[in-house]
């Protein structure tokens, strides 16, 4: 059993996490941090920093690539920590893990990039320039559906564009982070990174502590709790919200490729992920065809414990989260959807002391519908049938969110227009919507705020902008 933290926290402080594919089973416990406590922490955080935005880039970069080795070389607990708290399974979470490592060194050779200019004079004998200096403190807030991917894509570019952060992983999954955070005990200063766990009194805590920049990824209503309360201390912000995430088939010569795809694309992480393909707008023609395939592929998904030879699909993560999608799928169909499988717990009895939902398709549905409109967080996909081109794109941005769409087709006049057209921030062509360790993560209305996390875009949060004038003497 994972146990952090415990030694120095009271019986009222100590939380527990359970296994949801099996909740009687206890995975770990934490000595939890109190609201009381932040503001200690924060000045330790701002103490580490001053030194460490102090060396070198070379160096920073340095010892923070040999952070990251280290977590590599715990990659294998990392990723069964995650099967054992989280439930998804141990492929997945040894994919998550690698993916978190690859973002990482992308991340690295990003922050050695040159982050300034020289412009041109407008008065003689005067050099403009451009430079970036570390923000200072991030404050960061990761959730339960990727518990080392998100703390890794917050933590590894805070340190190496040269700030502190105070991490606040999920109550639900946390022991990846304290893995992370274990690897780099003896090669990062203390105080510089420093995990605090906790409710959400001790994220609302953070959030409000004065640090320079604050870093949330969940859901929009948090999210907008969060943007509130920054506001009081004009932090920055970066916030990685919701998504509605739709495919749109327009025409597919290999339609089980294309299905697929989709699949693949709603089913991971038993679909408890902002990028996840929760509605397919399809051709009225189509629509039948389509349904029978997704169907197809939901029913051959095999869900159990994520340490079991064969399975595919995890549980969720808490009854709660259960209870949640599945009071959405009932609303969805009091609205007229049609449940074409699923759509409750799975009839195994071997499964019943786990949070599983069965993988789910409704169809014959208007835009209108819960299951079209609502975040499901679950293993849902909606069919949507489209009367023509104009409704299909209609149908497509009919939405308050704005994280990742995709399109399948091979008609260049549509893919253009899709491209022009498509209300999110993320545009996938012929492909699910995974997307790579080195481009733009980036969500638009609903979906996002501030500056992107991956990429180039990311410097815009992790430093500040400067304009220098060089004058002769």
């Amino acid at each position: 059993m994972f146990e952090f933290g415990c030694a120095t926290a009271t019986d009222a402080e100590v939380f527990e996490t359970r296994n949801p594919a099996r909740h009687s089973e206890r995975v770990g416990r934490y000595g939890a941090v109190t609201p009381q406590d932040v503001a200690g922490h924060v000045t330790a955080a701002r103490r580490a920093q001053r030194d460490w935005a102090a060396l070198p880039v070379t160096a920073r970069l340095h010892r923070v690539g040999a952070f990251v080795d280290a977590v590599a070389a715990q990659a294998d607990a990392i990723a069964r920590a995650i099967t054992r708290e989280q439930g998804k399974p141990l492929a997945e979470a040894r994919g998550e893990t690698a993916k978190s490592l690859d973002e990482a060194r992308q991340m690295l050779a990003i922050a050695g990039q040159p982050l300034g200019a020289v412009h041109a004079s407008a008065r003689p004998g005067v050099l403009p320039m451009s430079m970036r200096r570390p923000r200072g403190v991030i404050a960061a807030i990761t959730p339960w559906n990727f518990p080392i991917l998100t703390p890794m894509r917050k933590v590894i570019p805070a340190l190496a564009f040269g700030n502190a952060i105070l991490l606040k992983p999920s109550e639900l999954a946390p022991a990846a982070a304290f893995l992370m955070a274990e690897a780099g005990r003896d090669l990062l200063p203390e105080g510089l990174l420093q995990l605090l766990p906790g409710d959400g009194a001790l994220g609302a805590a953070l959030v409000a502590s004065g640090a320079e920049g604050v870093t949330f990824t969940g859901s929009v209503g948090t999210g907008q709790a969060v943007f509130r309360a920054a506001a009081e201390s004009l932090a920055e912000l970066s916030l990685e919200l919701g998504g509605k995430n739709a495919a749109l088939i327009h025409d597919a010569p290999d339609l089980d490729a294309c299905l697929d795809q989709i699949s693949a694309a709603a089913f991971l992480c038993s679909g408890q992920r902002c990028t996840a393909i929760s509605r397919v707008i399809v051709p009225r023609d189509l629509a039948e065809a389509v349904t029978e395939g997704l169907v197809a592929r939901a029913e051959a998904l095999v869900p159990g414990d994520g340490f079991a030879q064969g399975v595919t699909l995890g549980p969720l993560v808490s009854a709660d989260q259960r209870a949640r999608v599945d009071a959405l799928v009932q609303q969805a169909r009091a609205a007229g959807a049609r449940l074409c499988t699923g759509g409750g717990a799975p009839d195994d009895p071997a499964l019943s002391e786990g949070h599983f939902y069965a993988p789910t398709i409704l169809d014959r549905m208007d835009a209108g519908n819960p299951a079209a409109r609502e975040e499901i967080f679950g293993p849902v996909i909606s069919v949507l049938a489209s009367d023509s081109l104009e409704h299909a794109f209609a149908l497509l941005n009919d939405t308050d969110f704005g994280l990742t769409s995709a399109l399948f087709s091979t008609d260049a006049c549509v893919i253009n227009r899709f491209i022009a057209e498509s209300g999110s921030g993320m545009l996938h062509v012929n492909h699910g919507t995974t997307p790579d360790s080195n481009m733009p993560f980036v969500g638009i209305r609903n979906s996002g705020v501030g500056a992107c996390s991956v990429g180039p875009g990311a410097a815009a949060f992790y430093t500040t902008e400067h304009a220098v004038y060089l004058g002769t003497p």
